[in-house]
């Protein structure tokens, strides 16, 4: 099992318009650390979407499988085709020790193992890519597509996210930089739960908005919290 293509899921933070700094009070959103939208990377029918919107999995579970069997096929006929070549060279090997086989003729033979040895590599590659291991344990978020459902390359078929590895994003005056640092600590309460938790400023943007005078400010919640989802929301306090 391989992973196919990944493309990440968009992660946004609040805008400028959610900054409440007289009060101390940030506007905030819980982000997947891992998000990602899973797409096929060989043009095949889904044979299998063992996961279900909404569903957990564990790390290199399948999620999705595809009917390969013509590509298994192709591999068969590949590896037939590098056994025969490789016979040949063998032989063709044997009567150069005699000189009883051209100089072109050995060449030809060797160009034609190596040639079928790519193919059977090729085909194998192919082969491999005909089911989608999970990247990370996490859920369903979104199913794209449906089993019996024809894909080519890069359509989106699940989009998974880690759940357990969440992060505060929020967008804080730029002149806090002053004072605030990775490590200042804060609390964050969830619109959603009605609760509050400890968290830690975890890590800074790279650059202020010159129209905002904001930066991106990275969290992280204490311990672990089971009800916690991403897209949740609510209020940073720093006071």
């Amino acid at each position: 099992m391989v992973i196919c293509t990944w493309l990440p899921l968009a992660a946004a933070a609040p805008t400028g318009s959610s900054v409440n700094a007289a009060d101390g009070r940030i506007r905030v959103q819980l982000m997947s650390r891992h998000a990602v939208t899973l797409s096929s990377e060989i043009p095949a029918k889904i044979s299998a979407i063992p996961v279900v919107e909404g569903g957990s999995f564990r790390r290199g579970q399948a999620l999705v499988e595809f009917d390969c069997s013509s590509y298994r096929a192709q591999l068969r006929k590949a590896q037939a085709s590098l056994e025969a070549a490789s016979q040949l060279l063998k032989v063709n090997n044997q009567l150069a020790k005699y000189n009883s086989v051209g100089t072109l003729e050995l060449t030809q033979a060797q160009g034609k193992a190596k040639e079928a040895a790519a193919d059977a590599s090729y085909a194998q590659t192919l082969v491999s890519k005909c089911s989608i291991a999970a990247p990370f344990e996490g859920r369903v978020a979104k199913r794209s597509a449906a089993v019996h459902q024809y894909v080519n390359p890069g359509n989106p078929i699940l989009d998974i996210v880690d759940t357990d590895s969440l992060e505060l994003r929020m967008l804080v005056p730029s002149k806090w930089l002053a004072t605030l640092k990775p490590g200042s600590r804060f609390t964050v309460a969830v619109d959603e739960l009605g609760a509050s938790f400890p968290a830690r400023i975890e890590r800074l943007g790279a650059q202020i908005d010159p129209v905002s005078q904001t930066i991106l400010a990275i969290g992280v919640i204490d311990g672990k919290a089971a009800n916690l989802l991403p897209g949740m929301s609510g209020w940073a306090s720093f006071k």
